[in-house]
């Protein structure tokens, strides 16, 4: 639900009359359990999926298994009764998730040197058919051809990160990667109108600025320490998305708004790292590299306060002034413009910032408080007004 409705007060108000006010009970409740039941669905899916390809253990049983699966399944959706449509949707996925995994495991088993590449063509090659059939295909094959695109999708993500470690790159072209990546997962959620997926894109994209924190087996997705680069970054990521959000479809709208909630969360993240360290802009990335000096820590240590003295830096004290007064402005912002999910966001972020410096800053400066809390009073007061100013609420006859 895009709006938050109190329906009972609406009825009493006279604002809508019962049977409308059912109505968006009725609607509210079959969006809930559809994706009660597709996540289910999906999760049932993923389980035995796995299960069955580890218990085969063997790439011809679980090619074989995996086709049969996927067969049955096609051949339900196409001639079955929409009755057992979702027994189709379950074979074939289990199917194509057989056949996609259990390929990508006999490559990385058999030829672990050339498996990223591989991985990465094939999952690139299946997308592209799987998503020609999304966009032409019948209207029950569509949900099992989304799925099975986001399969070949991940098959390609995990291809091009893997071809990446077979050939250690390091430096600009990882930027470029996590680029891609993201773009990729971008496209893919606005394509299957699936927030979630969209919400994904924000894991390669928060990895752009990183230095040292992407491996195979693991990466440190909200952290950086380029902590006010990320920030410019993230402003950007959201600048893009308002853009969006206002020349775009309902469509785009769903897609860009998660997104920019997505990229808000990451900023408030580095806003807290920064408001407790602060920063010295561009170290990690201009600055000297400890293995550049052979184990020497003093000349690394030199070297390094070589660099802060002619770097830019920003201390912690500035960082928690201005995100006190960026929160404060988007809070305002997302409440008149009523953007729930930016609002609830911010919300939590102040809290977060407001009980980080009462520990930091503030635990011996009652005044503080005083002051803080004096402000907050005419402060509200002026919103409330301006709300009354800008917005007349409709009153109940004239909505007879």
């Amino acid at each position: 639900m895009y709006y938050v409705a109190q329906t009972d007060q609406l009825v009493a108000d006279g604002v809508i009359n019962p049977a409308q006010a059912d109505e968006i009970k009725s609607r509210a409740r079959s969006a809930m359990i559809a994706l009660c039941v597709n996540s289910l669905l999906i999760a049932g899916i993923l389980a035995a999926t796995l299960g069955l390809v580890f218990l085969l253990a063997s790439a011809a049983s679980v090619a074989v298994c995996g086709g049969l699966f996927l067969g049955a399944g096609l051949l339900i959706l196409r001639k079955g009764a929409a009755l057992y449509r979702m027994f189709g949707n379950a074979s074939a996925l289990i199917g194509a998730g057989m056949l996609i995994s259990g390929t990508a495991f006999e490559l990385i088993d058999k030829i672990p040197d050339r498996a990223g590449i591989l991985l990465a063509l094939i999952g690139a090659v299946l997308a592209a058919l799987f998503f020609w059939r999304f966009r032409a295909g019948l209207v029950q094959l569509r949900f099992a051809y989304g799925a099975v695109l986001v399969m070949a999708a991940a098959l390609h993500v995990v291809g091009v990160y893997g071809a990446a470690d077979q050939f250690a790159l390091s430096g600009w072209p990882m930027p470029l990667i996590h680029f891609y990546v993201f773009a990729a997962i971008a496209a893919l959620g606005l394509t299957l109108d699936i927030r979630f997926v969209t919400a994904l894109a924000i894991i390669p994209f928060g990895q752009m600025s990183d230095t040292g924190t992407y491996y195979f087996t693991a990466a440190y997705v909200f952290y950086s320490p380029e902590t006010t680069l990320s920030i410019l970054q993230m402003g950007l990521l959201i600048g893009t998305c308002l853009w969006a959000i206002s020349r775009g479809d309902a469509k785009m709208g769903r897609q860009a708004g998660v997104l920019m909630i997505m990229a808000f969360i990451v900023a408030n993240l580095c806003f807290l790292v920064g408001s407790i360290w602060g920063d010295i802009v561009g170290e990690s990335l201009w600055g000297p590299v400890y293995s550049d000096f052979a184990g020497d820590w003093q000349a690394y240590d030199a070297a390094r306060d070589a660099y802060r003295t002619q770097a830019f830096e920003i201390s912690e004290g500035v960082y928690a002034i201005v995100w006190a007064l960026l929160l404060g402005a988007l809070i305002i912002w997302a409440a008149m413009s009523n953007r729930r999910g930016m609002f609830n966001a911010a919300m939590t972020f102040a809290g977060i910032h407001a009980y980080t410096q009462m520990f930091e800053s503030f635990y011996d400066e009652p005044l503080a408080y005083v002051i803080g809390g004096l402000a907050a009073i005419p402060l509200a007061f002026g919103l409330w007004r301006l709300n009354n100013a800008w917005f007349k609420p409709l009153s109940p006859a004239s909505t007879q």
